[in-house]
């Protein structure tokens, strides 16, 4: 497969007013953010609070995310772990589930050696039937993947694309397809002909980060134009700001388990705010 989308948004898991997992407000969300830009989404990814759901929880997201499904869209578990046994068990089963890839995220606290990294992606590539997506993120895992690292796993069969978020490492990379991991450097990314981006703030500005894949000489201008979109939706624990903005855009995502809290009303004006400047909401009262 060449690619797995050009917007490719991490979904929200929604909850319920007692933080189960709403099943019906997944679909909805789903079906709306592919009416709206996206072509892909990642399923129970940092976004998606996936620290915080059982395997069963996780597991049944993403064969609910298979079966329903909107026309055309790619689906990618999130399937990666600090326990090597745990990362192969997640990927083997949503392998199953049909899914069209699986991220796999650099194991975390325990900070492998580079050899330990190499050999954590041997063993979880070998138990996928379908692209690995890497996930470099060392501001959350503690452990950067350098582009020459990340070049020697490119040489794994399966080990086919990155999403890259550390953005000082932005550069081509042998045998990798690039995907942007921050929202802000998503127009570089498709700048160096890379696919994309598994981005946030397609949840609430899908439409204009689409326009930037099919409208590049007016990407730079309207990548501009996002600038306070990407920085306010990090103003505090993600996805805390994203489920905010999503509730006041009338979709129904609930609250986040603990040990992340909902934004304070400070944090929420803020949200509001950057919803009226973009014209997503009117002048909203408290």
């Amino acid at each position: 497969m060449d690619d797995l989308g050009s917007v490719i948004t991490a979904l929200v898991t929604p909850f319920d007013e007692e933080l189960r997992v709403d099943e019906d407000a997944f679909v909805s969300l789903m079906h709306h953010l592919a009416a709206n830009g996206s072509d892909g989404f990642v399923v129970c990814g940092t976004t998606g609070e996936a620290a915080t759901l059982s395997d069963d929880e996780h597991l049944g997201l993403v064969e609910l995310a298979v079966r329903e499904r909107p026309e055309g869209v790619s689906i990618i578990a999130g399937a990666g772990s600090n326990d090597t046994r745990h990362a192969v068990h997640l990927t083997e089963r949503c392998c199953e589930l049909g899914v069209d890839a699986v991220l796999s995220v650099t194991p975390y606290y325990n900070r492998p050696s580079r050899r330990g990294i190499v050999r954590h992606f041997e063993e979880v590539a070998h138990a996928a039937d379908v692209p690995v997506v890497l996930y470099n993120i060392p501001q959350r895992t503690g452990t950067d993947m350098p582009n020459d690292l990340l070049a020697e796993l490119a040489q794994i069969e399966r080990i086919d694309f990155v999403k890259q978020a550390n953005d000082d490492n932005l550069a081509p990379i042998d045998g990798l397809r690039i995907y942007a991991g921050n929202d802000g450097i998503f127009a570089r990314t498709l700048d160096m002909g890379e696919p994309g981006g598994i981005l946030v703030a397609s949840h609430i500005v899908g439409p204009q980060m689409r326009r930037m894949v099919d409208e590049p000489e007016r990407r730079a201008e309207i990548d501009a134009s996002l600038r306070d979109v990407y920085e306010t939706i990090f103003i505090t624990a993600s996805p805390a700001p994203t489920k905010a903005a999503l509730e006041l855009l009338g979709h129904r995502v609930g609250g986040l388990r603990l040990p992340l809290v909902e934004v304070d009303e400070r944090e929420r004006e803020i949200v509001r705010a950057m919803l009226v400047r973009h014209e997503l909401v009117g002048q909203l009262t408290a």
